[in-house]
């Protein structure tokens, strides 16, 4: 399988916006993680050294061959292309980082995540937030649509509760609406952008979403606990 898109690479240098995110949610991993969708790794090397089990699947080809690369000598990492059914075992946390918006049957995929995980494990789930900022970019890399909270808020599980629900990145979302307004026909932004986005403009939103106490922003963050 082929992924229709190249923002993997673009996006590869935000190391202060993973960083965020590790951040967020270090506290909810725990040994036996499985990252849905792991591409190349750009999260994984931010938690990786300390845990003892951890498996990355990604049903991309080139990706596959990349991580291999990446982590062939680490020994507590596993790699395969696995679709979530299709795990024999289960895992303490799963995490799906910008993954959920590819899949057009989400909410089958939430509920084979959760099947699949321990009692008391952690779905952790980071999606793109507003339809009305879908764009060529959205459609270019394959995204099925951008989340408003309420499918988080609505969507009940009955195996699960929700540990954490937050809007992220305030300013990257006036950036991205700009963004859409003037560079109407840009289908991925320049590595420019993104380099601006990383490391001027992610500083300033960690702290405004702090303040705002993440009530807005252009990524929804959503941390499930899998009950009995």
């Amino acid at each position: 399988m082929k992924y229709p898109g190249k923002e993997l690479e673009i996006f590869d240098k935000a190391t202060i916006w993973r960083k965020y995110i590790y951040a967020l949610i270090k506290k909810f991993l725990s040994d036996g993680v499985l990252e849905i969708g792991a591409g190349l790794g750009s999260f994984t090397t931010n938690y990786y050294k300390n845990l003892q089990k951890i498996v990355l699947t990604d049903l991309d080809e080139e990706n596959i061959k990349i991580l291999k690369k990446k982590f062939s000598e680490e020994k507590n990492i596993t790699i395969n292309s696995k679709r979530i059914n299709e795990f024999e075992g289960k895992f303490n946390t799963i995490i799906y980082l910008n993954v959920l918006e590819h899949i057009k049957n989400d909410l089958d995929e939430i509920n084979s995540a959760l099947n699949k995980l321990n009692t008391g494990g952690h779905l952790i789930i980071l999606v793109p937030a507003h339809q009305n900022l879908f764009s060529k970019f959205d459609e270019a890399i394959g995204h099925h649509k951008r989340y408003n909270i309420e499918f988080f808020k609505f969507n009940k599980f009955e195996n699960a509760k929700i540990q954490k629900l937050l809007f992220l990145d305030l300013v990257g979302y006036i950036l991205y609406f700009l963004n859409k307004i003037f560079f109407k026909e840009e289908v991925y932004p320049s590595k420019l952008k993104i380099l601006l986005w990383d490391k001027i403009f992610s500083p300033i939103t960690i702290v405004l979403d702090y303040i705002t106490r993440y009530k807005f922003g252009k990524n929804i963050l959503c941390i499930y606990k899998k009950l009995e």
